[in-house]
């Protein structure tokens, strides 16, 4: 990535500011003149953790790529990235040239960015460096920002049709996000149908909207197990806080996607369910939320 420097490496000779504003200024319009040729660039967030957001970002990606799309994601948890490794992207050292990073390439042509590219090994923990007078928190916080944007304005992602960022946790990262892109198409809230999740979703609901998001829609994860021999169907949760969310917030609904084993072990392994050529419920799921991505987004939202 380009060199900006951090609060810690600013020391008391650097002046004020030390010229940070102005790198980050700069950055920031490398980033609109990045997104420029992006026709619609959509945020995969929830607020709550554990709902499966990733796997859906890394299929609804892989399907959006497999109809000839061309699709970039960006995996916004730099402390606990997965989403390359859901795309089978390979370890290998990304390619820089004088126009910045190379973004490298995974399942059915996604162009991925990840901190857990950028890692020496795949069990390496992120540390981020602490200047050790007890503001570490802030700090961290300022280059978590930093890193986020490099990754969207630093990086050569070429002429995109969607570009998807999987959000971690938490409605500060999604505020995070709201912030650095400013004209977001879309912003799609992956839940389930707890009730605590509907708790929590809602939450997010509110943050986007009055962000003023174009679109913004569910995505309820993990709605039913369906038995593989008989194919009878069970609910997971008792409760039906998806639905209930979507009719309270007066928020569409785009996709019920039900519990399927496979999706985990296909996602393990690199390869994305919708890829797979198998036909079953939460593949067909997937591939429809892809669907409805497309039809939706080519009515004219956010562009």
């Amino acid at each position: 990535m380009r060199r900006i420097r951090t609060y810690h490496e600013l020391g008391e000779g650097a002046g004020a500011g030390g010229g940070v504003p102005d790198q980050v200024a700069a950055q920031r319009k490398r980033l609109e003149e990045r997104l420029g040729s992006t026709g619609h660039v959509i945020a995969v967030a929830s607020g709550k953790g554990g709902v499966g957001k990733s796997a859906v970002t890394a299929n609804v990606a892989a399907a959006l790529a497999s109809r000839g799309l061309r699709v970039g994601a960006v995996d916004a948890d730099l402390n606990g990235p997965s989403l390359a490794r859901m795309l089978g992207v390979p370890r290998e050292p990304l390619a820089v040239t004088g126009d910045g990073i190379r973004p490298a390439t995974g399942a059915a042509g996604v162009r991925v960015v990840s901190m857990d590219l950028l890692l020496e090994s795949e069990d390496a923990p992120v540390r981020w460096k602490a200047a050790g007078d007890g503001a570490e928190s802030v700090r961290q916080s300022a280059i978590e920002a930093t890193a986020l944007r490099e990754f969207l304005a630093d990086v050569v992602w070429g002429e995109l049709d969607y570009l998807l960022i999987d959000v971690p946790p938490g409605t500060d990262k999604l505020g995070r996000v709201l912030e650095l892109v400013p004209r977001l198409t879309a912003v799609l809230l992956v839940t389930t149908p707890s009730e605590m999740a509907r708790h929590v979703v809602a939450k997010s609901v509110r943050q986007v909207r009055e962000a003023g998001v174009p679109a913004v829609a569910l995505v309820a994860n993990m709605t039913a197990y369906v038995c593989e021999s008989c194919g009878h169907s069970a609910l997971l949760f008792a409760a039906d806080g998806a639905r209930r969310l979507a009719a309270s917030a007066g928020v569409p609904l785009w996709a019920e996607i039900p519990f399927d084993p496979r999706i985990a072990l296909a996602t393990d392994r690199g390869e994305p369910v919708v890829l797979g050529g198998e036909d079953f419920a939460a593949a067909r799921a997937l591939h429809e939320l892809a669907g409805h991505i497309e039809q939706e987004l080519a009515k004219g939202v956010g562009t």
